[in-house]
């Protein structure tokens, strides 16, 4: 797919891996409508520097934990564009919270935003993309792929987003391919101190830590590349996930 011209609409676009990819969208020429639920502030800086560059943008404000808002928004975006031709799902919460100290309450707020938007959200998509011969990338996680006890509902709302990434892709075919990126540690949680850092670097095999921008190129490889790749889900994450034994030590990093 050629993005220039394209309509593209980033969940959670105002804040870290959203507004890296949104922000990479727009340098390749794509018009962005940029959804932020808490980040308004950096959602509208985007656009006003997607806007100074001589680009296309718009901010589309949505609590996508609200599953008729999340079916709504791609809607909003044809309303202002007149298209819809990519949608990715990036919009997250990620929590520390192991089995016993998980509340019916954060794992109802995990799970609406991790992945009940995710498929409300592209329910709502569904026909405009159809029309487009769109593309459709969810953001996973490698906690999807092997299990964090330190983030219990977390690790099984982004499983939860590698099967849907399945279900929608044979969903959409043959007219619209749908993949996930599972980042692994390319933006480190903001708690993260440098001990905590380190250690994950070095339980990594390649023995460092990513960046947003390995995460982006994966994204790109789908919406750009990936014509004749649909239901995949690409790790990226420096060897994580095929390390000895396959479980993680609860460390997350997407």
């Amino acid at each position: 797919m050629e993005l220039r011209g394209r309509v593209a609409l980033v969940t959670g676009g105002g804040r870290r891996l959203g507004r890296a990819i949104a922000a990479a969208l727009a340098q390749r020429g794509a018009r962005l409508a940029i959804h932020h639920h808490a980040s308004a502030e950096g959602a509208a800086a985007l656009r006003d520097e997607i806007r100074a560059g001589g680009g296309d943008a718009e901010c589309f404000g949505a609590d996508l934990t609200d599953a008729e808002a999340a079916r709504a928004l791609p809607g909003r975006v044809v309303e202002r564009f007149g298209a819809l031709d990519v949608l990715v799902n990036s919009a997250a919460v990620m929590h520390r919270l192991r089995l016993e100290e998980t509340t019916p309450a954060r794992w109802d707020e995990i799970m609406n935003l991790n992945l009940r938007a995710v498929f409300f959200c592209t329910q709502g998509a569904a026909a405009a993309l159809r029309a487009a011969k769109g593309r459709v990338v969810n953001l996973a996680d490698v906690g999807g792929l092997e299990p964090w006890p330190g983030f219990a509902a977390h690790s099984v709302s982004k499983a939860g987003v590698v099967m849907l990434t399945k279900v929608l892709a044979l969903s959409l075919a043959p007219d619209v391919t749908v993949n996930a990126v599972a980042p692994g540690a390319v933006l480190v949680p903001e708690s993260y101190d440098d001990a905590a850092r380190a250690q994950l670097a070095r339980t990594t095999p390649l023995r460092r830590l990513g960046g947003p921008d390995d995460a982006v190129a994966a994204v790109l490889y789908f919406l750009e590349r990936g014509d004749f790749v649909t239901g995949t889900v690409l790790p990226v994450d420096g060897g994580r996930t095929i390390r000895t034994g396959g479980r993680s030590d609860g460390q997350g990093g997407g």
